[in-house]
């Protein structure tokens, strides 16, 4: 992934900045200087309007919550009221997501970053990174998925979590994000016509984590200019223990035995999921591609679409207590409901653009809201 800065820009700054006429032997050096300035290798840069950039994801530590967003962009507030940008981040590149366990708080981005903060968001470190041509440990440089960007992260406690992004990229850690392992998810699959689950299920500890042997999709389920590994976008776990990851093309793939191994099926739509939260025993809740939204009360087995009354498609969004939900997607569109025996109703905050997170403020039905405008609040009908 080239990093290029446009030469009107360039040219820009040389006249804003140089008081004189330059050589065009100065000029090709301070552009090729420019140019070499790697986002990895540049602290963020604190900016006054930061809260109404490019944010992507949010997450709750304590009192505090913590989105993150592009040029590695941290913003901090307490109970969503003012919010103030991290100077501690120790680069620029875009984060995508971001989970925490206390005051403990992960966040994955672009170059497959991995940054861990231990006060609750104020410092971070960098726990991996990946970028292209310079593979991270463990990473073969001609791999897919070298260089890909992370697109999710989720902890169960303070040491044990998973990574997820492009190309089936899957990471777990197992010591809080010191060392990271895997490469790419395992699968049974039990969602083609025909398919025994019980076989499967009897398989599955036949693979384990590392298993790089089969693709996720077979070839004769690939069109032309397909890739062979489906891009894992969202994973969520149950109270149960049970995990559930979703991505492009309808592939969902969960796990019973703590991540070490995974059974595919699929969605009975072949559109991508990009996001999916969890609740009690095996009950999860998965929404995506032109308003589709799709529940399961046994860990992904069987599903049931559950109406939206939208075609725009739904980005990010978190789980209530009772099986409610809220989810936020395209040109503004915001679902709520308050339990799962409720029907899913729509409203539009238009002003938000697209909508990548949103997350409940307060017992009044008030919710933040992140997205491609920025952080805001909105109560919807």
């Amino acid at each position: 992934m080239q990093r290029l800065i446009p030469a009107v820009a360039t040219a820009l700054l040389a006249l804003l900045f140089a008081p004189r006429m330059v050589s065009a032997e100065t000029a090709a050096s301070a552009q090729v200087e420019v140019l070499a300035a790697d986002p990895l290798d540049r602290p963020v840069e604190v900016m006054p309007m930061a809260q109404n950039g490019l944010i992507l994801d949010m997450t709750q530590s304590g009192d505090r919550v913590i989105a993150v967003g592009e040029r590695g962009h941290v913003l901090i507030s307490t109970g969503g009221g003012e919010w103030h940008q991290s100077a501690a981040v120790p680069l620029r590149s875009t984060l995508t997501a971001v989970t925490s366990i206390a005051s403990h708080v992960w966040a994955v981005g672009h170059d497959g970053v991995i940054l861990h903060s231990g006060d609750a968001g104020d410092h971070w470190e960098i726990q991996r990174r990946d970028p292209r041509g310079q593979p991270a440990e463990g990473v073969a440089a001609d791999d897919v998925r070298q260089g890909a960007p992370l697109l999710d992260v989720l902890f169960t406690d303070a040491d044990h979590g998973f990574a997820i992004g492009a190309y089936s990229l899957l990471l777990a850690t197992s010591d809080g994000g010191k060392t990271w392992s895997g490469s790419r998810i395992n699968s049974i699959d039990t969602g083609k016509p025909g398919a025994d689950p019980a076989k499967a299920e009897a398989r599955q500890t036949e693979h384990s984590e590392n298993d790089l042997e089969s693709s996720v999709f077979s070839a004769d389920e690939l069109t032309i200019g397909m890739e062979t590994d489906a891009h894992l976008n969202a994973i969520a776990r149950t109270a149960s223990g049970g995990f559930v990851i979703v991505g492009e093309r309808g592939a969902i793939f969960r796990s019973r035995d703590g991540g070490h191994s995974w059974i595919r099926s699929q969605l009975p739509y072949d559109g991508s999921m990009f996001g999916i939260v969890g609740y009690e025993g095996d009950h999860v809740l998965a929404f995506g591609l032109r308003g589709h939204v799709f529940e399961s009360t046994d860990l992904g087995e069987n599903w049931i679409e559950v109406p939206t009354g939208s075609e725009l498609s739904l980005m990010g969004g978190s789980a209530l207590a009772n099986g409610g939900v809220v989810i936020g997607g395209a040109n503004g569109v915001v679902l709520h409901r308050a339990r799962d025996s409720e029907p899913l109703i729509l409203s539009t905050e238009t002003a938000a653009g697209t909508i990548a997170k949103v997350l409940p403020a307060g017992a009044g039905g008030e919710l933040l809201i992140a997205g491609e405008n920025g952080l805001s609040r909105f109560q919807p009908k």
